[in-house]
């Protein structure tokens, strides 16, 4: 049995599909801008937003302008997901079909409002609107586990379809910005004014973005081949609420336990597609962790130059601008990064584009409270 992705979709401030965005990123092109007073906050901060003109015209297309009534977060995550089920050409109301979340922050602005909508805040309700809009009847999952909650959420989908509880799963990610998130990220000093350099000696903080994805797994026999899930791993090393482990521990675990159950070998990879916030202790963590896991001559590569950190949506957008460039022999360039490496640990990173012609890679991610996941994905048939 293998899970294969049949659908995919990416809704950003540089595209309203995969084949936009990844061509977008192959030419270096990026939303991220600097803001001096966004939202009247009393310092400038340097972030990515879907135009919203471009969104209203997106979902009139789809026929989803009935929905002018939701916020933006609910508008993205719908649009991504119609998108994505479309193209997979799945029956949405299966009841073999399953719907899965992934998001950070959901509609945290509502609680900005005198009379704030505490319902609307539950990620379980976006998670039930998007469902009921397909006529599906299921009870949906929510993920949200900080920076890995896209990740996750693809490996929840994965065990829900190798243990035989459904045959699809329809997984979104999404969230957007709000003065709320951009003050908090503030307030942890991890916010840049200037573009993000993720592995630079020079980096000084990360950029923060909007975006939605989606991916539609389904179960698949062995001979029908395209990209598969095979294996993925969720570890917490509790070092800190905000500060990621020092030896890297839980990136590590997450990593060498994805490469151990996929029966890949850093031979097959054509690249470790990571995190890359551009902070201080997150690069240096996740060179640790590639190091230890004796990956150091992989080529690493960041998506966060071209979007910002897109939050929940970082583990799913990522994972398929990967897939997609491999499928086109290409390892994207490392937006931002300087050429001087900042990392105790030597690291594969490139500003240029490198060519492949392998087609496996394995996608980190790590967030707050010491969570950190891994998953390993192939091209192909079944190894």
């Amino acid at each position: 049995m293998i899970v294969r992705k049949i659908g995919e979709n990416i809704i950003s401030p540089i595209g309203f599909t995969v084949g936009e965005n990844f061509s977008a990123v192959l030419a270096g092109k990026s939303a991220l801008r600097r803001y001096e007073s966004l939202w009247n906050l009393p310092f400038p901060c340097f972030v990515s937003l879907i135009p919203e003109a471009a969104l209203e015209a997106a979902l009139a297309e789809e026929g989803l302008d009935t929905y002018a009534s939701c916020t933006k977060f609910e508008k993205i995550a719908l649009l991504s997901a119609v998108k994505a089920v479309k193209q997979s050409g799945i029956d949405a109301k299966s009841e073999r079909v399953v719907f899965i979340l992934s998001s950070t922050k959901g509609n945290v602005e509502l609680l900005s409002r005198e009379y704030p909508d505490f319902e609307r805040v539950a990620l379980a309700n976006t998670a039930r609107f998007v469902a009921r809009h397909f006529c599906n009847a299921n009870m949906p999952i929510t993920v949200s586990n900080a920076c890995i909650s896209g990740l996750y959420a693809q490996i929840v989908a994965y065990r829900c379809l190798i243990s035989g509880q459904y045959d699809t799963a329809v997984v979104i990610g999404a969230d957007v910005l709000s003065p709320f998130i951009v003050a908090g990220f503030q307030s942890l000093k991890a916010l840049s004014d200037e573009q993000c350099r993720p592995f630079s000696a020079n980096r000084r903080g990360l950029n923060l973005g909007e975006a939605a994805a989606t991916v539609v797994y389904q179960v698949a026999a062995d001979e029908e081949g395209g990209w598969q899930m095979l294996a993925g791993a969720v570890r917490n090393d509790a070092n800190h609420i905000s500060g990621p482990s020092r030896t890297g521990e839980g990136s590590y675990r997450s990593l060498m336990s994805a490469l151990h159950d996929s029966g890949l070998k850093d031979s097959d990879l054509a690249c470790l597609n990571v995190h890359g916030t551009s902070t201080l202790y997150n690069d240096e963590m996740e060179s640790i962790a590639i190091g230890r896991a004796g990956l150091s001559g992989v080529p690493v590569n960041a998506m966060k130059g071209y979007y910002g950190h897109t939050l929940g949506a970082a583990g799913i957008l990522e994972t398929l601008l990967t897939m997609r460039a491999l499928e086109n022999g290409v390892v994207p360039a490392t937006r931002g990064f300087d050429g001087q490496l900042g990392v105790s640990v030597t690291v594969q990173v490139s500003s240029k584009a490198l060519d492949t012609q392998r087609n496996a890679f394995v996608k980190l991610l790590s967030g707050f409270g010491g969570c950190n996941a891994a998953a390993a994905f192939y091209n192909g048939y079944r190894l």
